[in-house]
């Protein structure tokens, strides 16, 4: 039995405690305790080690016991109130604090978890303000500043938060959690170079800080360094394999990289990691649908909302991937997309406020576009030219850009804008109050229900006049989008009844193509170059290869035993497999398919040389891949039908004088391809005149169109005033 006196068992738990030997230390208060019950020193001591320990509720006791002893020690009720905060009982331990600084107001230690107590309470503002209270008191107390740039960033508050993180840096170089932090809020603010810096700094100072590492590569991914990006994730993977995000956001990678069963091989283990993650079963959806599996794709995104009923990518994953559904009818894709209007709009509807616009119907009108594409991307080759014709004395405009890619097209569009403003990182709430504030009369949506969309924000009408227009084949679901954009050939008379929006339907056209930088030379060399073997072509993604699709290219393939078929964007491995199986099923020799992933432009180029008729997928016709390849001198032959997506081909045709390749049965698909085939002479002079048909349409008149764009602008802003 040990006979020291308390004093002498203190001194040596003490030192025990400098030793780390934490457990020896809490032994030895113990001896003092069961010596003197009441001794202070020792409850206050073991206390604090059960803290250290992590062992909270087995502190509160002796801290208890000590603070009732010596009530006016602030340092006995601060301790308490750490080991409350420990355990959760967050009421006890602002309580605590607030003894502690009732003792003593400029306990700087004090404010500070206090703070962290209303932090945890979710009351930003007055944990900011302990904060605050801390740094008047103590300014080089780093965490204070660390932690009021958590409260920063919450409120958007960006510029500051950073500010915060670096007087946090000045005290403490080496904080790497704090350059951690400061990579957050720079890369928020589309500074991702700058960003990128931070977390390499972060991980210099500590290589087991996953979150630097995994928000490394997510930045560089960001940045178009996808090299980088992939090795950054299969780091982080092998930190922590059990990371579900970074899983995911590498099968992603994978995916732009054209490595497609890699990514849906990742995106399967994050699923099996995490079976309940509504987010994992839309990626692996997304993943699937980059082999064309639509009704797999279709499965992941019910199981997702299923999960996660609020998941609005998943919403519009699954309402775009039911447009490339054969099955598909236009009764049911509207009933699918008013459900989805309904369900967002419910709770919406009575936060909106009346708009303030002035009701000029003649005035300078302030038009925002809204879209994740503004950059090299199909919708942007339909909106440069508008953008750029756009008449400035009878409107301003002001581009809402919904990513951070930044590439030479980004920075065209940029130039051509009146206001340019980066908003991925705005809540919803947030840009439809930034929309409000700028005064937008007419707020046009140019991404529907494809990836990155704000149709969230429209919901919330933060313009009086609110349209839909271009990036999506269909109706938005939403009764707040006033208008949708089309013509009599995309949306007969009676599509209004497949619509929650009403039609206003352009005279000229819906698109006005404005072809890739480099292809003026395209056509004429293409005439130069011939197969001795006729080639058809597709470029169009896979997903838009219906089996009914697949079906008729093989019947003109057997009605054409010497013909070929070239496609892009078919996926290595699975996917290429899985395609000449399904035409030799089909009775066509896969020797006959030239199967190619995305290639590069040059390779393109030469591919489009070597085709000479291209087809049109069925039911979702291509738009960007038929101007391209009309602009090439290459004929195009497509099927139209009901839904919008199926008669943009139709459409495109008729704008240069071609309709008559746009067959109304797949009978005559196959016949009017198999008698174009046939017929050299009129490829021959499509081929040479094709690109004049083009420029001598509506499809290159910038100017023309955008004048009669902006007419319907003007038509929709006097009915608004006029309500």
């Amino acid at each position: 039995m040990n006979f020291l006196p308390p004093d002498q068992l203190i001194q040596s738990a003490k030192r025990c405690h400098q030793l780390g030997q934490l457990e020896e230390a809490l032994g030895l208060y113990q001896q003092v305790l069961e010596l003197e019950p009441g001794h202070p020193q020792a409850l206050y001591l073991s206390g604090v080690l059960h803290c250290q320990a992590g062992r909270f509720e087995d502190a509160i006791g002796p801290l208890e016991r000590a603070a009732a002893l010596r009530g006016d020690e602030p340092r006995l009720h601060h301790d308490l109130g750490r080991a409350y905060g420990g355990a959760g009982r967050l009421v006890e331990a602002a309580a605590a604090f607030g003894r502690a600084l009732a003792l003593r107001p400029d306990y700087a230690e004090a404010h500070l978890n206090l703070g962290l107590v209303r932090l945890g309470e979710d009351r930003p503002e007055d944990a900011a303000a302990c904060f605050r209270a801390a740094i008047a008191v103590k300014p080089d107390l780093v965490l204070a500043h660390y932690n009021l740039g958590l409260v920063l960033i919450r409120q958007d508050r960006l510029e500051e938060a950073a500010a915060c993180y670096r007087q946090a840096l000045s005290y403490k170089p080496d904080f790497a959690e704090a350059h951690h932090n400061l990579g957050l809020v720079l890369s928020r603010q589309d500074r991702l170079d700058e960003a990128v810096d931070a977390y390499r700094r972060a991980l210099a100072l500590d290589p087991r800080l996953v979150s630097a590492r995994y928000n490394l590569a997510l930045a560089l991914y960001n940045l178009g360094r996808l090299g980088e990006s992939e090795s950054c994730y299969r780091q982080t993977l092998a930190q922590a394999p059990d990371h579900v995000e970074a899983r995911l956001d590498l099968s992603l990678l994978l995916g732009d990289l054209g490595r497609v069963d890699e990514a849906v091989a990742l995106a399967r283990e994050a699923v099996a990691l995490a079976p309940d993650h509504a987010k994992a079963h839309l990626n692996l959806g997304n993943a699937l649908l980059r082999q064309g599996r639509v009704e797999e794709t279709a499965a992941c995104c019910r199981r997702a909302l299923a999960l996660d009923p609020n998941l609005t990518d998943a919403h519009g994953a699954w309402l775009m991937v039911m447009q490339y559904s054969e099955d598909a009818t236009a009764a049911g894709l509207y009933a699918a997309h008013r459900r989805f209007g309904e369900a967002l709009e419910a709770s919406l509807v009575s936060s909106r406020r009346p708009h303030a616009n002035d009701r000029d119907p003649e005035r300078r009108l302030r038009l925002g576009y809204v879209s994740a594409d503004f950059c090299v991307h199909s919708v942007a080759y339909f909106f440069e030219g508008i953008l750029a014709a756009h008449d400035r004395a009878r409107f301003s405009v002001a581009c809402y850009y919904n990513h951070n890619q930044q590439d030479a097209m980004s920075e065209r569009l940029r130039a051509l804008a009146d206001d340019w403003v980066c908003c991925r990182g705005m809540t919803d709430e947030q840009l439809a109050g930034r929309i409000r504030a700028d005064g937008i009369d007419i707020l046009i949506d140019l991404s529907g229900h494809t990836r990155g969309n704000r149709l969230p924000v429209f919901a919330r009408k933060p313009a009086p006049v609110q349209v839909t227009y271009l990036g999506y084949p269909g109706s938005t679901g939403l009764e707040s989008m006033d208008y949708r954009l089309c013509t009599e050939e995309t949306d007969p008379p009676g599509a209004e009844a497949w619509h929650s929006e009403r039609l206003h339907r352009l005279p000229r056209g819906l698109w006005c193509y404005r072809p890739p930088a480099g292809v003026s030379e395209d056509a004429d060399s293409a005439a130069e170059s011939r197969n001795t073997e006729l080639t058809f072509g597709s470029m169009n993604m896979i997903a838009k290869l219906s089996p009914r699709t697949l079906s008729l290219w093989a019947a003109i393939l057997r009605a054409l035993p010497s013909a070929r078929l070239a496609m892009t964007s078919v996926p290595e491995g699975e996917t290429r497999a899985r395609l000449r199986a399904r035409f030799a099923a089909e009775g066509v020799a896969p020797e006959r398919l030239e199967l190619h992933g995305k290639l590069p432009y040059a390779e393109y180029r030469e591919l489009l040389r070597r085709v000479d008729i291209a087809l049109d997928p069925y039911p979702y016709n291509g738009t960007t891949t038929t101007c391209d390849t009309l602009w090439r001198g290459i004929p195009v032959v497509s099927l139209r039908g009901e839904t919008s997506a199926s008669r943009s081909g139709y459409a495109l045709l008729k704008a240069v004088g071609l309709e008559d390749l746009a067959a109304e049965d797949e009978e005559g698909y196959v016949r009017v391809a198999v008698a174009l085939a046939r017929d050299g002479a009129r490829r021959a002079a499509l081929r040479t005149g094709l690109r004049a048909r083009m420029e001598a349409s509506a499809l290159r008149d910038e100017a023309g169109f955008t004048r009669a764009l902006e007419a319907a602008y003007r038509t929709l802003w006097r009915e608004w005033c006029g309500a």
